[in-house]
């Protein structure tokens, strides 16, 4: 049966929600869990979140979650696992309150996900900083950021502009520019692959091809007549190319309809242009960063690094990286490690990332 094989990866993580796995107890947790609502300050959002809180009498340290790309609900469910939930779930248990909050156009939320930015989504988590702010059970000067994928980037633009901000915790979040990502994750998922290696080397030539037009005609109206030139260019070139391998069929596609819808939206726009170094050097406070070595959606030595080097440079020395053994994107204990074994695994979060999270976390606020 001839397959076509379709090899791009348009942003850092998009997954199907599909059905949810608990991590931990189903009982009644020995916390407090209000479902609320609140707005941006031109009222032109509304939010749906959950906080949980601690079952202690003091006002108490927060954490806000900060989800990646693609649309996700509160729970960050993510190839049938509620990984948000969970980390709300253990951190909620050990002292900590969590707010964890629908994605614009999300359950709860209103707004456009699709017409935002990366930008628009670190407004949105000042957004939720202000409201917890108003809650009595909260310190204010203990609120702090958890960002996934995507979301690293998120909290860095956040607490560059916000001194709210009292600490970061990265998992596997965004430290390098988004060229760089898009680079990097399209290479990996490639190699690991199971296209034939002259397929391979198509599909880095045309993805490396893309990346570089988008980014350098990102702010042009022009954009869409310049990815549809580089593709032509492209195509005449590769099927030359073809021809002198002797194969029969050729499967390979590129999705170039697809990817010029996406490439020429706000988002796309925004983040092939993000650069950590414009943000990272302006947060001050405490930073933790956490990735799986096997994580091939943001790449494990690149962004930790970027999230020790960056911070120094504006002389924030306060910074833990870690690098955990075996682990992918969703901070499960992985064998094949590609995005689709996900959805196999019955391990939503990883209970020692949790607790050194969680570790952490009463070091700066205790």
């Amino acid at each position: 049966m001839k397959t076509k094989l379709t090899i791009l990866i348009t942003g850092l993580i998009s997954l199907a929600i599909g059905n949810v796995r608990a991590q931990g107890t189903v009982s009644k947790p020995p916390y407090q869990q209000d479902s609320i609502t609140y707005t941006n300050s031109d009222a032109s959002i509304s939010f749906g979140a959950t906080l949980t809180l601690p079952a202690i009498k003091k006002p108490c340290a927060a954490v806000i979650i900060v989800s990646g790309t693609g649309k996700q609900d509160r729970d960050g469910h993510m190839a049938g696992h509620a990984v948000f939930a969970a980390i709300a779930d253990y951190l909620t248990r050990n002292g900590i309150a969590v707010l964890r909050v629908d994605d614009r156009g999300t359950g709860k939320t209103t707004g456009v996900y699709e017409t935002s930015t990366t930008a628009d989504f670190a407004a949105d988590v000042l957004t939720a900083i202000s409201y917890l702010k108003t809650r009595k059970e909260i310190n204010p000067e203990k609120i702090g950021l958890l960002g996934h994928s995507e979301g690293g980037a998120v909290i860095a633009i956040a607490a560059a502009n916000n001194h709210d901000v009292a600490f970061l915790v990265s998992i596997a979040g965004l430290a390098t520019s988004g060229l760089e990502a898009l680079r990097k994750q399209n290479a990996d998922l490639v190699a690991n692959s199971k296209l034939m290696d002259y397929d391979k080397k198509r599909s880095n030539e045309i993805n490396n091809m893309m990346f570089d037009t988008v980014y350098t005609y990102a702010n042009s109206p022009n954009l869409e007549q310049k990815i549809t030139q580089t593709y032509a260019a492209w195509k005449i070139k590769d099927d030359a190319y073809f021809k002198t391998l002797n194969v029969q069929f050729d499967h390979f596609r590129f999705p170039i309809y697809s990817y010029t819808k996406t490439a020429t939206g706000a988002w796309y726009r925004y983040f092939i242009k993000y650069d950590p170094a414009n943000y990272l050097p302006r947060v001050k406070v405490p930073i933790l960063a956490l990735n799986g070595d096997k994580d091939l959606m943001v790449a494990c030595n690149e962004n930790l690094a970027n999230w020790k080097k960056y911070p120094a440079m504006g002389g924030n020395k306060n910074v833990k990286t870690v690098v955990l053994p075996g682990i992918n994107h969703l901070f499960q204990h992985c064998k094949t490690c590609t995005n689709q074994e996900y959805a196999q695994l019955n391990e939503v979060f990883d209970t020692d990332a949790l607790a050194i999270i969680n570790e952490w976390i009463h070091r700066q606020i205790d």
